[in-house]
């Protein structure tokens, strides 16, 4: 594979624009999404979302650039780039967002920092753990 600029991890998955996955993806990777996930991904890599990706479900990542559209919470422990063709329909939490113009967001925000959003995906953890006892 050739140097990778857009990437922090030498690896990157890739979800083709014919490709649907229906279910949970959790990795250390980083990802490119062109086609669909219904389902929640988490990574602590970077997430891609191309013009023709589409995500119907919880984001969680390091950082990420949409161009496509995401249905569902979006939690970015650093920044959350937002490009012009996106299209956002949920929840957003980070630490920085970028918006271009033309960008369509129908979301509540929340800024945090990096130590508040750790203490909020612990919170998010022992109710996650809390529930599966219950």
């Amino acid at each position: 594979m050739a140097d990778n600029k857009f990437f922090s991890s030498p690896s990157v998955d890739v979800i083709e624009k014919s490709t649907k996955i229906i279910g949970d993806i959790f990795s250390k990777a980083d990802f490119r999404i062109d086609g669909q996930v219904e389902g929640n991904i988490t990574t602590s890599g970077k997430v891609v979302v191309g013009n023709s990706g589409n995500i119907s479900g919880k984001l969680n990542c390091s950082n990420a650039d949409i161009s496509g559209k995401v249905s569902g919470s979006i939690e970015v422990k650093e920044t959350l780039s937002l490009m012009a063709d996106s299209y956002i329909s949920g929840d957003i939490t980070t630490a920085k967002l970028s918006v271009e113009e033309g960008a369509q967001v129908e979301a509540t925000i929340s800024m945090k920092s990096g130590k508040q959003l750790k203490a909020v995906e612990a919170e998010n953890e022992k109710n996650s753990q809390t529930e599966k006892t219950a």
